[in-house]
């Protein structure tokens, strides 16, 4: 996992760890500017077919490109993804099934001034390969 950038560098308390931990607590938030994004390598190739997602309401993206690619090749673009500026669990994002060793999700517009996002649970689901 990476992600674009995370708020005053502090990752041990806004770091991409916190998307995938699970808790109510904690959230990855990035820092200000344009087009964040978060990108999963995944050990084996998996079939993506849903994405779910939490953001904090106020900090929240108008816009998510999803772009995907097996290993050695270029992201091309999957779909757009429309989100809620909402604190809600959001988990009706189908994705069209594709075969993916990596996943990016750029989160294109902020409901922020400063273009920052802050995700408290992220969820990409399908099947490995």
């Amino acid at each position: 996992r990476r992600v674009s950038s995370v708020l005053n560098r502090d990752v041990k308390q806004f770091g991409k760890q916190h998307l995938f931990d699970g808790s109510e607590e904690t959230c990855w938030n990035s820092d200000q500017g344009t087009s964040q994004w978060v990108s999963l390598d995944f050990p084996r190739p998996v079939k993506v077919s849903q994405l779910h997602i939490q953001f904090q309401g106020g900090f929240s993206s108008r816009l998510c490109v999803l772009e995907g690619c097996r290993t050695g090749e270029e992201l091309v673009k999957i779909s757009e993804l429309y989100p809620q500026d909402s604190h809600a669990m959001q988990i009706s994002f189908p994705v069209e099934a594709t075969v993916l060793d990596k996943l990016r999700i750029t989160f294109g517009s902020s409901t922020d001034f400063f273009g920052r996002i802050v995700v408290y649970h992220l969820g990409v689901l399908g099947e490995r390969l």
